[in-house]
Order: C-alpha cells, then sequence, then structure tokens
C-alpha cells in the first residue's frame, strides 16, 4: 500500500512538472519578443501596424478563447485538449520562427495565441486535480503560479541570450522541444478528466464572447498608449454591449458556455474580484518601473529585464511559500498580511530615492501579493464542482489578464496625467508613448534641460503610481480579513 502511494505521489508531481513546463514557456512566449523586435522588423521590414499586431495578437487570442477553452475542456476531457493545444503550439512556433512573410508571422502568433488559451485553463485544473490531499494540491497551484509570475520576467531575459548566438527565430523555435515534452508527459503522466455535457460549445455564446473579450481588451491596450483617442471607447462600448448579450444567452440555455451559478459562491467571487485588482497594481506598477529603469536609469532593455526578475523572483518564492502559511493560518490573514507588506514596499518606492531602493521596494510589494496569486487561484477553482474546474480555470486566468490590462490602461493614463501636469516644456500633455521619447531625449527639444525635466516628471508619475497601487492593496487587505474570514486553513478539514 505505501509503495502504491508512493508511486502515485512520484507519477502525480512528475505530471505537475509537465503542467509547470508548459505554462513556464506559455508565460515566456508572452513577452519573449521584447528585444527580438528590432531584429525582426530588419528582416521582414513589417509597417508600424503589423508590427503592433505581431507584439499584441497573441495576447488577445489567449483573453478572446479562454473562456470557450475553459468549458471546451470541461466538455472533452482537459488532457485531451492540453495535448491538443501543445500539438498546436508547437507547430505554430515552428511556423512563426520560419515565416518568410510578416502576415504569415501574424497569423501563427494568432495560432500560439488560441493554442495558448487551450491549454492554459486545462493545465490549471488538472494541476488542481493532481492530488487529493488539501495541502499538497494548494502547492501545485502555488508552482503553477510561481511559473506563470517568473515566466513573463524571463521572457526578455531568455530573447536576450538566445539573440546573442541565433537569428530572431530562435525565440519561437525554443517552444518545439518543450512542447513535444508536454504531449508525451501529457499522454503517459496525466490523468484524463472525465467529460461532461455537450462536446460543442454554443457557437453564438463563443461568438458572443470573442465580441467581448476582444474589443475590450484591444481597447484597453490603446487607451494605455494615449486615452484621447476616439475609436478605443468606440470598440469598449461594443465590448460591453455585446457582454450584456453574452450573459443574458448563458442564462437561457441549459449547458451554457460560462455557468454564471459559480459567481453565487462568496469565497468564489471575492478571490477572483481580489485576484483581478491585485493584477491592476501588478501591470501598471510593471509597466512604469520597466519604463522607469530604461529612460530615467538608461539601461538597456536586456539590463532593465535583469533588474525586473528580482521582483519576479520574490513573487516566484512569495508563491510557493504561500500555501504553506495558509496550512497553519487562513488565507484571509495570510493575504491580508501580504497586502499590509506590499503597502509598505509602495511606500518605500514613493519616499526613497535611487535605484537600489527603487528595486527594494518593489521587490518587497511583490512578494506582499504573492499570495493573491497562489491562494486566489486555489480558492477560485477549489469552490467550483470538478466537472466545471476548466471553466473556473479560464474565469481565474482571464480576470488576470484583464486586470493587468486594466492596470496599465488606469494607472498608465494617471502617471501620464501626473508628467503632463509637472512638464513645463513644449511635450506637455503628449501621450504616454510620446511622454516616454521626450524622456528617453529622442524628440527634438533642448537637449540636457528637456531630457532631466522630462526625467523628473516621470519619476513624480510613478510615485503617484505606486502610491495609488498601496492604497489599492491596504483596501485589499481589509477586503481579504473580513470577505474570506470564513475560509479555514488549508486541508484544516481533512484533520
Amino acid at each position: 500500500m505505501t509503495t502504491t502511494a508512493t508511486r502515485d505521489g512520484v507519477r502525480a508531481w512528475l505530471g505537475m512538472a509537465v503542467l509547470a513546463l508548459a505554462t513556464l514557456l506559455l508565460a515566456v512566449d508572452n513577452t519573449v519578443l521584447v528585444l527580438a523586435l528590432p531584429h525582426l522588423a530588419a528582416d521582414l521590414d513589417p509597417s508600424a501596424t503589423e508590427l503592433l499586431w505581431i507584439t499584441d495578437v497573441y495576447s488577445f487570442m489567449i483573453a478572446g478563447f479562454m473562456v470557450t477553452m475553459g468549458s471546451l475542456g470541461d466538455r472533452i476531457g482537459r488532457r485531451r485538449l492540453l495535448v491538443i493545444g501543445a500539438i498546436l503550439f508547437g507547430a505554430a512556433s515552428a511556423l512563426a520562427a520560419y515565416s518568410p512573410s510578416t502576415v504569415l508571422l501574424i497569423v501563427a502568433r494568432a495560432l500560439l495565441g488560441v493554442a495558448g488559451a487551450a491549454m492554459g485553463p486545462s493545465a490549471l485544473a488538472l494541476a488542481a486535480g493532481l492530488f487529493a490531499d488539501a495541502r499538497r494540491r494548494a502547492m501545485a497551484i502555488g508552482v503553477f503560479t510561481a511559473c506563470f509570475m517568473g515566466g513573463a520576467a524571463l521572457g526578455p531575459v531568455v530573447g536576450g541570450v538566445l539573440l546573442e548566438n541565433y537569428w530572431w527565430g530562435s525565440v519561437f523555435l525554443l517552444g518545439v522541444p518543450i512542447m513535444v515534452l508536454v504531449v508525451l508527459g501529457g499522454l503517459f503522466l496525466l490523468p484524463e478528466t472525465p467529460a461532461h455535457g455537450a462536446a460543442r460549445p454554443d457557437p453564438a455564446s463563443v461568438a458572443l464572447s470573442l465580441a467581448a473579450i476582444l474589443p475590450t481588451v484591444y481597447a484597453l491596450k490603446e487607451l494605455a498608449k494615449d486615452p484621447g483617442q476616439a475609436v478605443p471607447y468606440l470598440a469598449l462600448g461594443v465590448g460591453v454591449a455585446a457582454g450584456v448579450l453574452f450573459v443574458r444567452r448563458q442564462r437561457r440555455l441549459a449547458e451554457p458556455l460560462l455557468d454564471l451559478g459559480l459567481f453565487a459562491n462568496r469565497s468564489f467571487r471575492t478571490a477572483l474580484l481580489i485576484l483581478a485588482l491585485a493584477m491592476v497594481t501588478q501591470g501598471g506598477v510593471y509597466l512604469f518601473v520597466s519604463q522607469h529603469l530604461q529612460l530615467v536609469e538608461g539601461l538597456s532593455p536586456l539590463a532593465a529585464g535583469m533588474w525586473m526578475a528580482i521582483p519576479a523572483l520574490g513573487l516566484v518564492g512569495g508563491s510557493l511559500a504561500a500555501p504553506a502559511i495558509a496550512s497553519a493560518y487562513r488565507p484571509s490573514v495570510v493575504v491580508g498580511a501580504g497586502m499590509v507588506v506590499s503597502v509598505a514596499g509602495f511606500a518605500l518606492v514613493a519616499a526613497g530615492d535611487g535605484l537600489g531602493v527603487l528595486m527594494t521596494g518593489i521587490t518587497v510589494a511583490f512578494v506582499g501579493m504573492a499570495p493573491v496569486g497562489a491562494l486566489g487561484l486555489g480558492l477560485i477553482v477549489g469552490s467550483a464542482p470538478r466537472e466545471r474546474a476548466g471553466s473556473a480555470s479560464a474565469i481565474a486566468e482571464s480576470s488576470g489578464e484583464f486586470g493587468i490590462a486594466l492596470g496599465i490602461a488606469l494607472l498608465g493614463s494617471v502617471g501620464t496625467a501626473v508628467y503632463g501636469s509637472l512638464a513645463t516644456s513644449p511635450g506637455a500633455g503628449e501621450s504616454l508613448g510620446e511622454a516616454l521619447d521626450t524622456a528617453a531625449g529622442l524628440r527634438p527639444g533642448p537637449a540636457a534641460a528637456l531630457v532631466a525635466e522630462a526625467q523628473a516628471a516621470f519619476g513624480q508619475g510613478l510615485i503617484v503610481v505606486t502610491l495609488l497601487s498601496g492604497v489599492i492593496a491596504l483596501v485589499l487587505a481589509v477586503a481579504s480579513l473580513t470577505m474570506l474570514r470564513h475560509v479555514r486553513p488549508i486541508g484544516a478539514d481533512e484533520h
């Protein structure tokens, strides 16, 4: 009996390693293009619009298809969908690596996004289902979260190393051998989940979900660049209208694409809200700090990426530690205390000066936020019925995507407004992208004075953004301590 249990435990952790590898690559692929874009542009000569599509279509497709794929995994089996997604991801990676034209590269990036949407919710749901023991299940979700958080920061570093030795297509080709391992590991190490309901989701619901999510994500990304544009607001209106129609249709269907009954669970909706708002602060702060390192500190993109890996490692460590701490203390206390730590980190950034103080404060803030991801995902997936774990995972990951995009848009707009109010030179009132160019000294002007003034104004924008993030973190601490206080320590119900 003991030998069998040990063998099953080893098999479960090997399966978790497969899921971790898949999650890590999905996160890396979202940011690995940062340093490859100049090399790619020199080879394929894309227009400015095409270059934006190459960068953004991956995240657009992931966000757009996440809900559909989460539901599909519940219907046909999550391991099956994970393997299908991995095969598509590997093939699309090879296509992207050897794309002879910009159009073909955009198509390949879109296919990578669809494949990523198929794999993400399936991987999280499978990770949550590998272990019967609540503490090991929480640790597995912590590992999943650590891979997701760490992979995003690792992308530019991996890209920089590859580009030192190979051509730009190597950043995509990396996905082929990894996905071969995921397919083989998935088939031999991961258990299949039983299929539930009709295999085919409602086509009208799929169309409405895409019509709701894609314009909204597009609007948030564009508003982060320039809040004065009219088209993004129109796109946002279209997305909201489609979202209303989507919800109405789900309420009428016997087998909805998205089970709205999941939101009736207090733990589910509270953890979802806290997770989304925490991602708002992470998205906005990450944008401003990464830009500050390049524009004010004068670091290269690779050097800035290396510095940003430090708070990312803090997120990884905190994500791995949070489940163990939550075995002794209620998750509400762990998340709430973490948010108080984040407030201290943001306060240090706002009050301090210098690169060392900045990165210390951001690292402290990100360590404090780590329990939100690890424990929040566990609460969201654990609150859903097993047959809806894929849908719950999709909702959780989608909320994170929207939170990051919203944080970049909202906090980006606030930071830009601060910049515009403080910069008295001719560049005042410009968009974020223009402001960053001015701060970098790339636009015409009285060189030394203009650059110094723009950098100082941009630094003040960063301070305001971190102060606002600290206020949000404090609100989330109170929300966690009050609204999640009914949740017992992990594993308490099993003893």
